[in-house]
Parts: C-alpha cells; structure tokens; sequence
C-alpha cells in the first residue's frame, strides 16, 4: 500500500501528523508512506521511522501556481497511491487528490469545497477534542483494508551520532548530563503567544528557590528571542543555574537537548511539541489565542498548562481584548499550578 499525507504549515502541527504516521505503520506494516510538508521543517524529520519519503515543498514552489502545480502533478503521477490523506484540505492541497482520481482512498476534511477532491470526508476539528484525536480520525475510512492499530504517541528521532555529539556539547558547555534539567520557553517568536515578561522572571525565580539543584537552560531562537532571553537572565541576576549560552543550531539538535532535559516550562508552542514527542513531560502558559484542548493533547506524558479559561470557567470573557485575557494568568496562579504538577508527576 502506497500512501501520500500531506501537512503544510508550521512544525506543531507537522509534528502531531506523526500519530497518523506511526499508526499507518502499525496498521498496515508493509505500507509505504510519503509526507509532504514545508522544506524549512523537513530536516525534524529526516530519518523518522515511520516515513519512508520526505517530499518537501519550498516558500517559492507553494506561491508560484505554475511551479506548484507541475510539482503536484509529478508527486501523483510518480508514484500510484493507494491513499492520499490531505491534513489540511485547502483549495491548494486538495490539487494532490484532484489530479489522482484513481486513487481508491482520497481523505479529506468535509469543507463545502472538497467534494469534487475526496471521496472520503472527515468532520473537522471540535474545541472539545484534542489535534491527536482529529489526526487519528482521519484514518477512520481505513478501516475497510483491515484493523486500525491506533497510536497516540507523536514522535521524533534523531540519530545516535548525532544525540552523541549533542551530548559532548552540552558536556562542554558545563551541563551536568547526571542531574536535572529544565529546558525554559522563556520567549516566544510570536508577540501575542508570549506571556509577560516580568511574570516569566518572577515565575522562574520561584522555581530557582524551590529548586536550586536544576539545571535550567532557556530555549530560544536568534535574534530578537535570544535578545528578550538574555534580558530575562539579567533581570533574574544572572543565577549560577541558567546555562544561558547553551543553544540549539538546529532543529535535530533541538531533538537531542530534548532527549536530555527533564521537562519543559514555559510558552506553549514548537518547542513543547518536541519536547512532548521526545516522551518528556511539559508545563505550560497558553495564549488566548490557543485552544488549550486541542494544542495539548493527552497521552501518557505528563502535560498540562494554564489558559485564561481556566482562570474564569464558564465566564463570558468576549469584551476583553488579547492583553486583558492574559493578564488574568497572574505569576502566582502560575507558580501554584505548576509546582502542583511537579509534585503530582514526580518530576524533581
């Protein structure tokens, strides 16, 4: 069985698209499995067990028409696939089913679009259900070729040379491999998905206290995350236990500092997705604009977080604006529930 899944957009949600993928390996053991995705994410998963293809499309192929179209026409046409799983069922992605009707399974999502395209359609996404179980829903006119082995485990992997070398890395830069480590999403690169700073600062000096043991390294990009990082070190006094020079070059090695740290705390985004997929648990503050629900998806990893609803349940919270819904996530209702969930988990 040849299968094409195509998930364009960000690395979350290329990330999450992997309980589709490992539970197709699983299902049907010999299957191929083709994943298209945006080319600035393809080396996260490079090497991933459970693809057999990266098919990577660039920022010029995906907004020139003519170059996209010609692509897609090669992609079906090259390969006779038996499945093609479309994640997000855009007037763009729906071009991979349109040009392969002979494909016997087209899966896409029931948008009002997307008729003449597949002919398997699946409800879209409910704020009362987790992305793992709308990804897995997306499997379910499968079950005519056989039984389902569902998996709920979103995953990455990287080499063992690579962890190795990482590893000497961070040995270097005077990280103590036996002990405890927090990896810290102190910033964000998105404005409105970081909460305030001098709460983040307050927040992290109470872990200090608490914890004064802990390896803490901030996880941050270059430039103006690395710089809004380095002001929340100097705001917190430069402490012996934030290794601030330590960095990851690259989204493997983000894999391998993840495969090494014993949680994460901070902004919910990318970041916590590998950190999740790498089986390690994660605490997190979510931004109003993100459905707490869907973006933390349960298994068995510990993971949990504070939105503004969880603030004021049941509240109509309509009038107040992206600032006022944050502001009601205060430092200290942040600090209560967190270190509530280090006890509970057991992690420190």
């Amino acid at each position: 069985m040849k299968i094409l899944v195509i998930r364009f957009r960000q690395m979350g949600d290329a990330i999450l698209t992997t309980v589709v993928l490992n539970s197709l390996k699983k299902s049907f053991p010999g299957c191929s499995i083709d994943f298209v995705l945006n080319n600035k994410i393809c080396p996260l998963f490079e090497g991933h067990p459970s693809i057999d293809h990266l098919i990577p499309f660039s920022e010029e192929e995906r907004h020139s028409f003519f170059k996209y179209v010609k692509k897609v026409y090669h992609v079906v046409h090259s390969t006779r696939y038996d499945v093609i799983i479309d994640m997000r069922s855009t007037m763009n992605t729906m071009l991979f089913a349109l040009l392969s009707p002979s494909t016997k399974y087209r899966i896409g999502l029931n948008k009002s679009y997307c008729k003449l395209a597949f002919n398997y359609l699946i409800e879209r996404s409910r704020a009362d259900q987790s992305m793992i179980e709308h990804n897995l829903s997306m499997l379910k006119p499968l079950e005519r070729e056989g039984e389902l082995v569902l998996d709920n485990h979103f995953t990455l992997s990287i080499t063992d040379e690579e962890q190795k070398a990482y590893d000497q890395y961070l040995q270097l830069q005077g990280i103590d491999l036996g002990k405890s480590i927090l990896l810290a999403g102190v910033t964000a690169k998105l404005d409105y998905k970081t909460w305030n700073e001098d709460r983040m600062t307050w927040t992290i000096q109470q872990f200090i206290k608490e914890y004064p043991d802990v390896q803490i390294i901030f996880n941050y990009a270059p430039g103006k995350e690395k710089e809004n990082a380095y002001r929340i070190y100097e705001k917190l006094g430069k402490p012996q236990q934030v290794h601030i020079e330590v960095e990851a070059k690259s989204q493997r090695e983000l894999v391998a500092l993840s495969n090494r740290v014993t949680m994460y705390f901070g902004n919910e985004g990318g970041g916590r997705h590998i950190v999740h997929a790498c089986g390690k648990p994660s605490y997190v503050i979510v931004a109003p604009t993100t459905n707490k629900i869907t973006w933390l998806p349960q298994n068995d990893i510990p993971t949990d977080g504070i939105a503004y609803t969880d603030i004021v349940r049941g509240q109509d919270c309509t009038a107040l604006d992206r600032e006022a819904k944050y502001n009601l996530i205060t430092q200290e209702e942040v600090w209560k529930r967190w270190a509530e969930f280090i006890k509970k988990n057991h992690i420190f």
